[in-house]
């Protein structure tokens, strides 16, 4: 008797193990699949998710309750300190207080000496069929909202050839400049944002080595110890010039 009571017993346990697994699993497919936005001083992602210890130090150094840690209805692994820019933006601290409270260096402190301006946590993008600006209707808010403004948010003016008389404010954003504060996405006006912070790697692009910047006299120094004559093959490109598909 009391082994059939211990059998059944055992027969209990596992089936609430496996409903509750079952159930934790199940929260944390429904968690939102979308991006999220890593703290200040966190661009380099791998050395900041190998370097976190989860502490929450950096949330709690936050003057503006931007910063969150993770549960399991959030994207990030649980306990990732991230933002969200139209909930919470990041209102760049002069003293970027959770930088200087990480204890292991995962929020990298060399922006402490740098600046706000050396920050990379994404980037401005404007959806231009939403943006009423690109309709001939006068909005400067994210613009204005720029903590660098006419750095990293700027306003261009075109003609409007509709009506001939009036012209456009375009937004447009300097990614080189843009720091991913979120503070424009917060403030813009239309009911799901026409300007989004993304992640960097999400939008921007990587060029090629073997392009040189004409423009640049830094870049243009690469092609003073170059010899030609080792790249170029002459007979090489014209055969490849005169066994196309389309001769």
């Amino acid at each position: 008797m009391k082994k059939r009571r211990e059998f059944f017993s055992f027969i209990f346990k596992g089936a609430c193990l496996c409903t509750a697994g079952g159930f934790l699993a199940s929260i944390k497919l429904k968690a939102k699949d979308d991006y999220y936005l890593l703290p200040p001083g966190a661009e380099d992602k791998e050395r900041f998710l190998s370097k976190c210890i989860r502490c929450g130090l950096c949330v709690k150094a936050c003057p503006w309750d931007t910063l969150k840690l993770a549960d399991l209805l959030d994207k990030p692994k649980t306990g990732t300190p991230f933002f969200k820019a139209r909930e919470f933006p990041c209102h760049l601290c002069e003293d970027i207080p959770c930088i200087k409270e990480c204890p292991t260096d995962a929020l990298d402190k060399k922006h402490l000496d740098q600046g706000i301006q050396s920050l990379k946590m994404g980037v401005a993008v404007v959806d231009s069929s939403a943006c009423i600006a690109f309709w001939g209707l006068q909005c400067d808010a994210c613009q204005r909202a720029c903590p660098l403004i006419d750095k990293a948010l700027k306003l261009e003016y075109k003609r409007n050839e509709r009506t001939a008389k009036h012209a456009f404010l375009i937004p447009v954003v300097d990614n080189d400049v843009c720091v991913g504060c979120g503070i424009c996405e917060k403030v813009c006006i239309t009911q799901t944002p026409s300007i989004r912070i993304l992640p960097r790697e999400f939008i921007l692009g990587k060029d090629s080595n073997h392009y040189v910047k004409g423009w640049d006299k830094n870049d243009e120094k690469r092609l003073d110890n170059i010899n030609p004559s080792k790249h170029f093959n002459a007979k090489k490109a014209q055969d490849y010039l005169n066994e196309g598909d389309n001769l």
